[in-house]
């Protein structure tokens, strides 16, 4: 089995996953998250959920989960993903900036990301 890893922003998600999942947490951006997860699929791994998954939008929420896999190539649909979800990402943002929400508020962003990514991390 493919060792799986998760790249995250959300301290709810690293809290409470990290003893389930090889996990790295950055406290940066949505879209900071996205380009660092670009930077790994240039160096070799591969998305194994999607940069945009779920109904909450990259300018309603700050957080983001996004598993990933070590392949031994440039895995060329991954990077096409990726892409074109930063390019989705800045287009919302340039439309409508992330409003300044209040800690209730993030928090329960921080907890549709954790839901989110626990349904996947357990089929894995």
């Amino acid at each position: 089995m493919t060792k799986a890893i998760a790249i995250t922003n959300n301290p709810l998600v690293k809290d409470k996953l990290e003893k389930e999942i090889f996990l790295k947490y950055y406290d940066i951006s949505y879209l900071e998250l996205l380009e660092k997860v670009r930077d790994k699929i240039h160096l070799g791994y591969k998305l194994l959920t999607h940069p945009l998954s779920g109904s909450v939008k990259p300018n309603e929420t700050p957080y983001k989960t996004i598993i990933i896999s070590k392949t031994d190539h440039l895995h060329m649909e991954s990077l096409l993903t990726i892409e074109n979800s930063i390019a989705t990402t800045k287009k919302m943002l340039k439309n409508q900036e992330l409003p300044h929400w209040n800690k209730e508020v993030l928090r329960d962003f921080q907890v549709i990301d954790l839901s989110l990514i626990e349904g996947v991390i357990y089929k894995l």
